[in-house]
């Protein structure tokens, strides 16, 4: 399964957690709609269905991400550039 990277992922769970804690509940009790949004982008992120277990797997994930982020790669020439 594809993962986003730890960057993206890492915010993303941060964004997640803050729009939790901040946000208020709706009148039946469920979170916002920010809150909604961010728990489903988590979901698919990480191939689950359920925020839980979304944000374990995101934990999970960037525990075991390296600490440092890899070295950029070189962009490639264009096709048909002159050598």
């Amino acid at each position: 399964m594809l993962m986003p990277h730890p960057a993206v992922l890492r915010a993303l769970l941060a964004e997640y957690e803050a729009a939790a804690a901040e946000e208020p509940v709706d009148a039946t009790g469920r979170p916002g709609p920010r809150t909604r949004d961010l728990a489903y982008t988590l979901c698919v992120s990480t191939g689950t269905r359920d925020v839980r277990r979304a944000v374990e797997t995101a934990r999970r994930h960037l525990a075991d991400a390296p600490a440092t982020p890899p070295a950029p790669v070189a962009a490639a020439a264009p096709a048909g550039a002159a050598d």
